[in-house]
């Protein structure tokens, strides 16, 4: 049963290889287990790979095993198609388009499996590349809303900077009078006269701007602060709805550039491994002597060719056969005076039918 299924697989011809001997069909049904195989494993790849993308199990499955069927079918029709040949180098030349081709697949098929297997080191390379991108990107969005920012904090340190001059000043004023009462300074005369009087003036004066320049630039204040948090909540938000994206790239293209920032020799190898599974059926096809299938094959094609030239060849004879014939008939007949007469005076008829019909037709006309 199971050899049955694999020489199925295999591409051959029931009929033939179940006529031969029993080598024969092991064969066959080795190179068919090597299309199963291939083809299975090219189901698993496709359907790792398609996950990566889609994020849903069923859906990968289903695909992956479309992808697996014309992998079997490409590679049953490769090996099915390769004909034994007296010369290597005929079979050679005829199997080269299906060992590129095979190639070809075994690349498609090893890349996913690559990155399942090296999973781990691809993770720590995808973890780098998303901190990096993290940084980068919370770098950027700063950068697009540090102008605002500083814009912002320098109007409110402006602000703070003109109440604290403010308060310098009445400060200032505030140690001139008292100075002048301790004459210590000023008039150097110890009490309050005029000059202090004056001063004091000065510093109540100040004192009350003060007071008007505090309560106006506190409110300013507390709006530019509150427009810097607004400004640091639209930074902040930027970053924080960038980071589900940043957090998402890891899907197969991801990875496979992840791949490539890997030491190359271990996927080479495992590429390597795949490739040799591939093309096996029809290296095995290539290397093995012509067999007793083979022979029986060739068998069967010739009788066809054989018939078909056959058929050919008296169709064509059939074909100058008849042509010659008809040729004879037509010359016998050209000669004969009976239907010549039978012709003239048809022709003689139909003329004088003609002139009577333009005869009558002149006459109504006029």
């Amino acid at each position: 049963m199971v050899q049955q299924f694999f020489i199925t697989c295999s591409g051959a011809d029931k009929d033939l290889v179940y006529s031969c001997s029993n080598g024969e069909q092991n064969k066959y049904a080795g190179i068919g287990a090597t299309v199963f195989f291939t083809a299975l494993m090219a189901w698993m790849a496709a359907g790792y790979a398609l996950y990566t993308v889609f994020d849903n199990a069923w859906m990968a499955a289903f695909f992956g095993f479309i992808w697996g069927l014309l992998i079997f079918n490409l590679d049953r029709y490769i090996v099915s198609t390769i004909r034994k040949r007296n010369r290597f180098g005929q079979e050679m030349l005829q199997a080269m388009p299906r060992i590129i081709l095979a190639m070809i697949i075994a690349i498609v098929i090893s890349k996913p499996l690559e990155i399942k297997i090296f999973q781990k080191e691809i993770d720590t390379v995808l973890l780098k590349e998303k901190n990096e991108m993290a940084l980068a990107n919370k770098k950027q969005v700063a950068s697009y809303f540090q102008g605002d920012l500083d814009k912002n904090k320098a109007e409110t340190d402006s602000l703070k900077s003109a109440i604290t001059k403010k308060e310098k000043e009445v400060n200032a004023l505030y140690s001139t009078y008292i100075t002048e009462a301790e004459g210590t300074k000023g008039t150097m005369k110890l009490g309050k006269g005029p000059v202090y009087a004056e001063k004091r003036d000065k510093h109540d004066a100040a004192l009350k701007e003060l007071e008007a320049l505090r309560k106006t630039n506190n409110d300013k204040i507390a709006a530019k602060e509150k427009e810097g948090t607004a400004l640091q909540a639209n930074l902040d938000k930027k970053v924080n709805a960038s980071e589900p994206i940043i957090d998402n790239f890891d899907g197969l293209m991801a990875r496979i550039n992840a791949l490539s920032k890997l030491p190359w020799l271990p996927s080479f190898f495992i590429m390597l491994l795949f490739l040799a599974i591939e093309t096996s059926p029809i290296i095995a096809k290539l290397l093995s002597p012509k067999g007793e299938y083979d022979f029986k094959l060739e068998d069967a094609e010739m009788a066809v060719k054989t018939n078909l030239d056959q058929n050919n060849y008296q169709r064509e004879l059939l074909k100058a056969t008849d042509a010659g014939i008809y040729d004879d008939v037509y010359a016998e007949i050209r000669n004969d005076r009976e239907l010549y007469n039978y012709k003239k005076n048809k022709a003689i008829e139909m003329l004088e039918m003609q002139a009577d019909k333009f005869a009558e037709k002149q006459k109504g006309v006029m």
